[in-house]
């Protein structure tokens, strides 16, 4: 059973992405440490005590139609309706409108415990604090006084509608469709597919953000524009009333999260209502929506990112309970009797401290990002802004990218560390993989996620920011270097070569990219990612194996620390070779496609 590591992500917060300093330079205002320790330990048990004993019933029994109508499994409704008692919805939302107003780091480390537990669950949480960021950034007053409240709350529930059957990540491609109507309103005509938790009984209201183009709208994504369409339609007293011409018109049969309700939308056929059109309001400015619902989708990048480390500390647990149970053989060197605990012998061992180490790299570059994006928001100074502004739009590819293909990473180990027992569904461990597989895929696949960090985010301030940042990183390896201490090893070299590796890689990008040699630079870019999150990887446990073992509790950080750089690490050379040369082989094996 999962146990939430309360302690590591205190730690990881505090002492390697930066909460700590935070808080002691008073950039988060009265926020104090007591309070943090208080919010991670209660998000912690309900993630243990509450989310995970339902995990297993969600998987089996999946979200069903029943007549029509969304039932979620048994327990879900019921567990949802605690979690948003608790407040829990509403932790990073403005004060005015019910939330706590906390830093996206607590956001984002109480989402990693939900996730854990049930990845399947926390989805619907998910969607719902990127709608309420939306209409925060993007609605007018009268949207905000009607809806914000009641998703602050929790009461509601929100949903991100952007993909169709012939459109998936090239939105130019939408043909939902707008109208006008003479009370300022909109109709709303169309399908939309892969919708998460569309439809469902746990809240009594569900607000669609809607993507949709207006008959006059210019072509492509220029003309697009962003809708609020709810279920029930608010009464004059803010309370669900007349059901909007919508529904859910089936559920799809996934790999994974199968308590996710995934529904086919179907806005405007007549079904509800007077007349066919499904009610909307407009979100910020006509043909203007994809600005809108980009103030969504990056923050839920992030959470995505979260899914990933989620699933990996789940994996791992699993795994190294199995592993210190399971015996078969005798490990080398062992003088006791009978079989050994498999996490005794050396290939295991080297699994899941490979999991591990990814787990805990994967959780740090998150909760670094998520630290940019609260100081960007704290910060008054207008250059400073502008540096934490472009640490989050950096981070934010690597975060979602690496963490998420650490999720599947980790998961399939998982499977591995338990043999054929983790290819029965019985113990669970099948669970993760399958629930891993679709986070990759989530909020623009990690391949575009790449192009978005070789294309957009490695020129910001024309590539100053990014050097910037390289020498951040050199500067731990050197304090590694000078802190001499044994338990490191060969941290440091590992380090210096990795790093060395990342400066190269992003310079040949920068250079190829300034001289027009876009495809050169698209074929390096998924490989230049990973190098990106393997040597953050490497710093950060350095880091953090610095901070801990100056308190002098860091035997286990330093170990780690070691063991993933050397190695881990010495994989940032081939990916260094594949971004700089990759390209004329990629172009010359195209005739092997076909």
């Amino acid at each position: 059973m999962y146990t939430a590591p309360v302690d590591d992500i205190a730690f990881t917060l505090k002492h390697v992405a930066g909460l700590g300093d935070a808080l002691q330079g008073g950039a988060l205002g009265d926020l104090d440490e007591d309070l943090v320790d208080a919010i991670l330990h209660e998000a912690g048990r309900f993630a243990t005590e509450e989310v995970a004993p339902l995990a297993e019933i969600g998987d089996r029994q999946g979200s069903r139609m029943v007549d029509g109508e969304v039932r979620t499994p048994d327990g879900w409704a019921g567990l949802y309706h605690r979690w948003a008692e608790g407040g829990w919805n509403g932790l990073t939302a403005p004060e005015e409108f019910g939330g706590q107003g906390l830093p996206h780091m607590l956001n984002v480390a109480a989402l990693e415990m939900w996730n854990s537990g049930s990845m399947a669950f926390a989805l619907c949480p998910t969607l719902t604090m990127g709608a309420i960021e939306a209409i925060t950034a993007h609605g007018s007053d009268a949207l905000k006084a009607v809806y914000l409240e009641n998703l602050v709350s929790g009461k509601w529930t929100g949903t991100m509608n952007l993909t169709e059957p012939q459109a998936g990540s090239d939105l130019a491609a939408l043909k939902t469709r707008a109208e006008r109507a003479d009370d300022g309103t909109y109709r709303i005509f169309g399908q939309k597919i892969y919708i998460t938790w569309g439809e469902h009984d746990a809240a009594e209201n569900i607000i669609h953000l809607v993507l949709a183009r207006l008959p006059d709208a210019p072509a492509g994504t220029r003309g697009i524009s962003l809708f609020l369409v709810p279920k029930f339609l608010p009464d004059a007293a803010g309370n669900p009333g007349e059901r909007n011409d919508l529904f859910c018109h089936a559920l799809e049969h996934k790999l994974g999260i199968h308590g996710s309700p995934t529904c086919t939308m179907i806005f405007g056929d007549g079904r509800y209502g007077q007349e066919k059109g499904a009610i909307g309001w407009l979100v910020g400015e006509e043909n203007k929506g994809l600005a809108c619902m980009f103030t969504m989708m990056n923050n839920a990048r992030l959470a995505v990112g979260m899914q990933g480390v989620a699933i990996c500390e789940a994996a791992t647990q699993k795994a190294i309970q199995y592993a210190k149970e399971r015996t078969q053989g005798k490990a080398p060197g062992t003088t006791a009797t009978g079989m050994s605990p498999i996490i005794e012998h050396p290939d295991i061992a080297r699994t899941l401290l490979t999991m591990k180490a990814l787990t805990q790299g994967s959780r740090a570059i998150s909760f670094a990002c998520a630290h940019a994006i609260d100081m960007s928001h704290a910060e008054s100074d207008a250059g400073t802004q502008k540096f934490w502004q472009e640490r989050a739009a950096l981070l934010t590819p690597i975060a979602k990218s690496f963490s998420t293909d650490a999720g599947v990473d980790v998961a399939s180990l998982g499977i591995q560390v338990h043999g054929g027992m983790g290819f029965i569904e019985e113990t669970g461990a099948a669970r993760y993989l399958r629930d891993a597989r679709i986070a990759p895929i989530y909020e623009g696949t990690n391949g575009i996620q790449a192009i978005d960090l070789v294309m957009r985010k490695l020129p910001l301030s024309e590539g100053h920011h990014v050097r910037g940042f390289i020498e951040e990183l050199k500067a731990i390896a050197e304090d590694v270097r000078a802190s001499n201490k044994p338990e490191l090893g060969e941290t440091a070299r590992y380090l210096d070569q990795s790093i060395a590796d990342l400066e190269a890689a992003t310079d040949w990008l920068l250079d190829a990219q300034a001289k027009g040699e876009a495809a050169s630079v698209l074929a390096g870019a998924t490989p230049y990612q990973r190098l990106f999150g393997l040597a953050l990887t490497g710093v950060y446990l350095a880091k953090g194996a610095l901070a801990a073992v100056e308190d002098g509790q860091g035997t286990k950080r330093a170990s780690l620390c070691r063991f993933a750089a050397e190695n881990l690490l010495a994989e940032t050379a081939a990916l260094k070779d594949r971004v700089v040369s990759g390209a004329a082989s990629l172009e010359a094996a195209r005739v092997v496609l076909g």
